[in-house]
């Protein structure tokens, strides 16, 4: 299981984790992305968009609230729910339908608590003592068996 990545120094690091995360994911999953302003939520979602083989630019979410992109095996729409005012506001920026359509990838999860499914993967960022990132997954539903065996 992918329990801690610790530290994250650089974005080869971040590379990494992305590069490890994305052959578990299939349509319909949620990955909730939860940590302070700066603490790698947008670099890991970058990352990872590139290894499922999005090409050309990759904006952050933050003004436009989702972004949605066509990988090879399903759509990804990436929400940043930090400038939401209230939870009910997702569903009017189509999270529903994101949800069974295609992956969903969400920074600032904790604003839509009750509506994140009963699988879902948790990549909580945080800093150590240091200064440095780290990533703590924590599996939910069937992302505790998928993950189980990972190295």
């Amino acid at each position: 299981m992918i329990p801690q990545y610790n530290p994250l120094p650089d974005m080869n690091a971040t590379e990494q984790l992305a590069q490890r995360v994305a052959p578990y994911l299939r349509r319909g999953d949620v990955l909730a992305l939860q940590g302070n302003l700066g603490a790698g939520k947008t670099a890991f979602a970058r990352a990872l968009l590139r290894r499922l083989g999005v090409k050309g630019e990759v904006p952050s979410p933050t003004f436009t609230l989702v972004q949605t992109y066509d990988t090879a095996d399903f759509i990804v729409h990436h929400f940043d729910l930090y400038r939401l005012k209230s939870e009910s506001e997702v569903e009017e920026i189509g999270w529903d339908d994101a949800c069974t359509e295609g992956v969903v990838i969400v920074e600032w999860p904790e604003r839509c608590a009750d509506r994140l499914p009963d699988n879902y993967l948790l990549l909580q960022f945080t800093m150590n003592t240091e200064g440095q990132r780290i990533c703590d997954a924590k599996p939910y539903g069937v992302w505790t068996e998928r993950m189980k065996d990972t190295p």
